[in-house]
């Protein structure tokens, strides 16, 4: 049914219909706005895969995981993990409220 669904002049037609409604002026602005969430997102990723490991690792050992740390990310203009957009970060825990930092 869905053998030939993305064939190049469908992709032609779909860069037209966007180049319409948006207009030239503001795909750029677009696009730096998409590739900015983009790096966002993979740097939270990366951090929360981060602070899975050592839980990960300690639980594995039969030990107790440590309490949450504010993650590094969020100093770079991320946010932490269950942290807000606006740079708050979580204190603790869950249950604990969100702080934020100037």
């Amino acid at each position: 049914m869905l053998r030939n669904a993305l064939e190049p002049w469908h992709l032609l037609v779909l860069v037209a219909v966007v180049v319409l409604l948006f207009g030239s002026r503001k795909l750029p602005d677009m696009a730096r706005g998409l590739g900015k969430s983009m790096r966002i997102l993979k740097a939270e990723t990366a951090a929360m895969r981060e602070e899975e490991k050592p839980a990960a690792d300690a639980a594995a050992a039969g030990a107790a995981p440590a309490a949450a740390a504010p993650v590094a990310g969020a100093a770079a203009g991320g946010t932490a993990a269950g942290g807000t957009a606006a740079g708050g970060t979580v204190a603790g825990g869950p249950g604990e409220p969100v702080r934020r930092q100037p």
